[in-house]
């Protein structure tokens, strides 16, 4: 998998997992996003870096927070963006996924970012697409959603300076988020002093500890002295699953109250990806609170999506292998 991101030199050719990357690297992502993210102040809210290219954003799953977000980055590399409507394309029609990229390589695409139901859906493009496009996996099934994790970890640098002395609490479905898989790759990656993982013991992976955590199935215990709380969504289907008994139970359980908050570090920062479920997996007093920084994560989607973007297609220009 490394080799498939990383060119000859070792630059970023595809981003489809944190896994297998260095902490230079995602260094290097965070530093380079910097550089971008105060775009969104000036005037002229664009720089000619990808002038002339083709971004083609494939989402076969919705989202819209995800795709805006891909686009206004593109949008602001001045690349061309196309965003194909899967359920309308010819995809539904029977036309394999293979079919589809070939197609959109005979219009001159220079790089797909992919969102995919099925688990390594990007992968499988990225190995069978020409070599000189760039594949940028946008989520895939339960495996993966690198671009999140890494905004998540340029939020956290915003506020916490040096990973080495946080510690990160992250409550939900641990089991089934692609994002929480990222996530606590990336922090492991930046060497973080401990990452928690507090969940029912339904909704949390077997063996859970090999992926560098510890973990908790009593939120108040699992709180106490956090720097950082992040907070997952829960998906509706789990509720109709044999999962969780319900929302009430849930909230009631693991959901993050004012209460609660006061058990991390009175300047703990509180974050979620979205759409946040209110009342079920966080009070809207604390969404809407002084501690959130839920809206400053979407505003750095942009900058760290155009720092991948950037990174991936100026290295993709070196290499044809």
């Amino acid at each position: 998998m490394t080799n498939l991101q990383l060119n000859r030199e070792g630059k970023l050719k595809h981003f489809l997992s944190i896994e297998g990357l260095d902490k230079e690297l995602l260094t290097e992502i965070l530093d380079t996003a910097e550089s971008f993210a105060g775009m969104s102040a000036q005037k002229v809210k664009k720089v000619p870096l990808l002038r002339g290219k083709t971004i083609v954003n494939l989402f076969f799953e919705n989202s819209t927070r995800t795709r805006t977000t891909f686009e206004l980055a593109a949008s602001r590399l001045s690349a061309d963006v196309v965003s194909i409507n899967i359920a309308t394309s010819a995809t539904s029609k029977g036309e394999s996924l293979l079919d589809t990229i070939r197609n959109l390589e005979a219009m001159h695409a220079d790089m797909f970012v992919v969102r995919h139901a099925i688990s390594g859906a990007a992968h499988f493009i990225a190995q069978n697409t020409a070599a000189h496009i760039s594949v940028i996996n946008a989520g895939d099934g339960q495996h993966a959603h690198p671009t999140q994790a890494m905004l998540d970890m340029f939020t956290i640098r915003q506020h916490k300076q040096d990973f080495k002395q946080l510690t990160v609490a992250i409550i939900g479905d641990i089991l089934h988020s692609r994002v929480a898989r990222s996530q606590i790759q990336a922090l492991n990656t930046l060497e973080t002093k401990e990452i928690r993982v507090i969940a029912p013991k339904t909704l949390l992976p077997s063996h859970v500890e090999s992926m560098g955590v510890t973990a908790f199935s009593d939120i108040e215990e699992g709180l106490i002295d956090s720097d950082v709380i992040i907070m997952l969504r829960l998906q509706k289907e789990r509720m109709t699953s044999a999962f969780l008994p319900s929302e009430r139970e849930y909230f009631k359980c693991f959901g993050l109250t004012e209460e609660r908050l006061n058990m991390a570090k009175p300047d703990a920062i509180v974050m979620h990806p979205g759409p946040i479920n209110r009342g079920v997996e966080i009070e809207s007093s604390i969404a809407d609170g002084a501690q959130s920084v839920i809206l400053q994560q979407v505003s750095n989607g942009i900058a760290v999506r155009m720092a991948i973007m950037a990174m991936t297609m100026q290295s993709s220009g070196d290499n044809h292998d």
